[in-house]
């Protein structure tokens, strides 16, 4: 039989298990620069590069899914966080596992993020690829190089559903 995943509204503390979302939101520490004119919304994402690793950036172009989409794998990055900040304006949907052991689809979580929201994975959090919605979205990726393999990809023992709406 497979799951379907439940849809969760993404905010700071719903996703907190899994990382950071990035958002210009009262909820942050912001604050007025630049003369007035401008209002920086500050330290928004712990990024960790690990040891030997450096941030780097980068786009990720994704081709749109079609709903409804079975999820039959996840990926972690183990020496680093990934932090994704939709350039499209678009939403897109986040599926997570929290560290740890290969999850099972129990684990899931499936969350809709809006085009003005990011999130950061932290490091050996379980994620499904970009799921973007209708058309091609655009990502800022913030992640890391350095030396040794940071890509962990698992098959689930049984797949996952999310539905249509």
């Amino acid at each position: 039989m497979t799951l379907t995943l439940r849809l969760e509204k993404l905010d700071r503390d719903t996703f907190a298990p899994f990382g950071d979302v990035i958002e210009a939101s009262d909820k942050a520490q912001h604050f007025s620069i630049n003369e007035g004119n401008t209002e920086r919304y500050h330290d928004l994402a712990n990024i960790e590069p690990g040891p030997d690793g450096k941030a780097i950036v980068s786009i990720f172009r994704g081709q749109p899914r079609t709903l409804p989409f079975t999820v039959t794998m996840m990926e972690r990055h183990p020496k680093g966080s990934q932090a994704f900040i939709p350039l499209s304006g678009l939403p897109y949907l986040v599926v997570v596992a929290e560290a740890g052991p290969t999850p099972e689809v129990k684990d899931l979580r499936l969350f809709l993020a809006q085009g003005n929201q990011g999130v950061n994975y932290a490091t050996g959090v379980w994620h499904h690829p970009l799921l973007g919605l209708d058309e091609v979205v655009d990502f800022l990726v913030i992640d890391r190089k350095g030396p040794g393999d940071n890509c962990d990809v698992i098959t689930l023992s049984e797949p996952a559903l999310i539905a249509a709406p």
